[in-house]
């Protein structure tokens, strides 16, 4: 019977704590917060970075440099050892096919098309990208690549 006794080890469940219900409770009057100041009050947070209305360093400093970030493009990969298991011989690998076959979740995400694997069917390959290495072994292959200029 003590084997179907199941009891949380000590510790594993603790009391809610229950802050500002009267000085009886330990945690009345001020609530844990202190007394006066921004951070008593409700909705008194300052940003990450203040110092208390002088300049914060991160805005002292100047910016140097480029940074490429808001126009940089992120591709989804697909391997030619995918296309090898998902398409028949003289099909067309696109967006709405890679989609449709599960190897890209979004048809407006960019597609790049890299060398992993073999390929042994003659497939029509129209994404956004192709690597050199999987481009040569498509062509080599008979199959054709046709890439979006982005």
């Amino acid at each position: 019977m003590s084997e179907l006794t199941l009891k949380a080890p000590v510790g594993a469940n603790k009391k809610k704590r229950i802050v500002g219900r009267g000085s009886s409770s330990g945690r009345g009057t001020t609530a844990g917060r202190g007394n006066k100041g921004q951070q008593s009050r409700s909705g008194g947070k300052v940003y990450i970075g203040f110092e208390g209305g002088q300049m914060p360093l991160f805005r002292r400093i100047a910016q140097r440099g480029f940074s490429n970030y808001p126009f940089k493009k992120e591709f989804d990969i697909v391997n030619l050892c995918d296309i090898e298991a998902k398409y028949t011989d003289g099909e067309t690998v696109n967006k709405e096919t890679l989609v449709a076959k599960g190897l890209v979740k979004n048809s407006a995400v960019l597609v790049k098309v890299l060398g992993n694997g073999d390929l042994t069917k003659k497939v029509t390959v129209a994404v956004d990208k192709v690597s050199a290495s999987a481009k040569e072994k498509i062509e080599k292959i008979g199959g054709t690549v046709t890439e979006a200029n982005n």
